[in-house]
């Protein structure tokens, strides 16, 4: 049994050591950074453009039940979500459920 998973044990030690040490690098090395630095700011770009690429492939190129859902209703449940994270106060929740309301509402009344 051990030899079977052996492959997983090998691949969550070597995802977790390669994973750990960019995480402890980070956090010694943002210690030493002050708030409104030019570094700091540029790593805040580069994480929020990550989490919108990533965002943006879901919507235009979803997998699994999503992918059957019409792009326009997609992108109308994304942008209806992001015009209620700005208009409350940029409150995140509000954002995700307008979101998840607009597109099964949507789906729901498409025919």
């Amino acid at each position: 049994m051990i030899a079977e998973l052996k492959p997983y044990l090998f691949i969550a030690l070597a995802g977790w050591i390669a994973t750990d040490i960019w995480r402890w690098l980070g956090v010694l090395a943002g210690n030493r950074l002050r708030e409104d630095s030019e570094a700091l700011y540029w790593v805040r770009a580069v994480a929020t453009a990550l989490v919108m690429a990533v965002t943006a492939k879901l919507i235009v190129f979803p997998t699994g039940t999503l992918a059957a859902s019409p792009l326009w209703i997609r992108l109308t449940a994304a942008g209806g979500g992001f015009a209620a994270f700005l208009l409350a106060g940029q409150r995140i929740p509000v954002g995700v459920i307008t979101a998840i309301l607009l597109l099964a509402g949507l789906l729901v009344l498409m025919p």
